[in-house]
């Protein structure tokens, strides 16, 4: 089935035979269930490729997630849940429900807090949601936690929930970390953990006030991380040393020297 350029029916024609009898035996034994860690791989290569401002890779990635949802799609129509065809009408009815502005079916307007306001009424009518608390309920337990906690955040603030400055976020944040400090001393490894996640969400708390992405800053601190243990390892192995051969202090001392190498950046 080799062709110069494959079409939107090709690989759904592709798919199809996958899953057939006369296709491939892995593909026919794939579930809803079982594809979720391909599809959570897929989309974070996919976040990655969009990061790095990798325009090759990205269309590489979409592709795969695209297949993803084929997939699914696939599997669906088997079960006679719903085709792809579906999906297409689902997403489409609900784009155009979600910007009556746009398809002329309420006021126009081009300000983006009145459109993003209009669009949260809609989905909540859309989902009978009369409360804010079963809007939060909504946001779902699959995502990452600091996703999870910002969303869930912003729930709150779109109710008036919400500080109208940093400083008592601040105060909010160093009051948890005493309540942890507190329950690290008694040793309650149930209480810390509920400290420690109270410390997290008031910082998430934070990161939302300052319009900061958690999962997005602490991805960088993480990068971060890595390339100053590189320095520490590389400046270790010009000393024909192993890092299980360096105390603590030495270790150190090459972090903090690495920390003014990129202020002069």
């Amino acid at each position: 089935m080799e062709k110069k350029k494959y079409t939107y029916q090709d690989l759904k024609d592709i798919i199809e035979l996958l899953r057939s009898e006369n296709g491939c035996a892995w593909d026919r034994e794939q579930t809803h269930e079982s594809l979720v860690p391909s599809l959570i791989e897929e989309t974070y290569e996919l976040v990655e490729a969009i990061q790095n401002k990798d325009t090759a890779n990205l269309k590489e990635e979409l592709g795969d997630v695209l297949m993803q949802v084929m997939m699914q799609s696939q599997i669906a129509n088997e079960a006679s849940e719903f085709t792809m065809e579906d999906v297409i009408d689902g997403i489409a009815s609900k784009l155009v429900y979600r910007h009556p502005h746009v398809f002329k079916q309420g006021e126009e307007t081009n300000n983006t807090k009145e459109i993003l306001e209009n669009w949260e009424k809609l989905k909540k009518k859309e989902k009978k949601q009369e409360t804010q608390t079963e809007s939060m309920d909504q946001v779902a337990r699959a995502l990452p936690a600091l996703m999870r906690a910002y969303k869930v955040q912003k729930k709150a603030a779109e109710v008036g929930f919400t500080w109208d400055s940093y400083e008592p976020i601040l105060d909010k944040v160093f009051e948890e970390i005493e309540e942890l400090k507190i329950e690290i001393k008694q040793g309650r490894l149930d209480k810390m953990n509920e400290e420690l996640g109270d410390v997290l969400f008031s910082m998430v708390n934070l990161s939302y006030f300052l319009e900061i992405n958690p999962e997005f800053a602490l991805t960088n601190s993480t990068e971060k991380f890595i390339n100053r243990f590189r320095y520490i390892e590389n400046s270790a192995f010009a000393k024909g040393k192993q890092l299980s051969q360096m105390t603590l202090e030495e270790m150190d001392q090459l972090w903090n020297e690495c920390k003014k190498v990129e202020s002069n950046i």
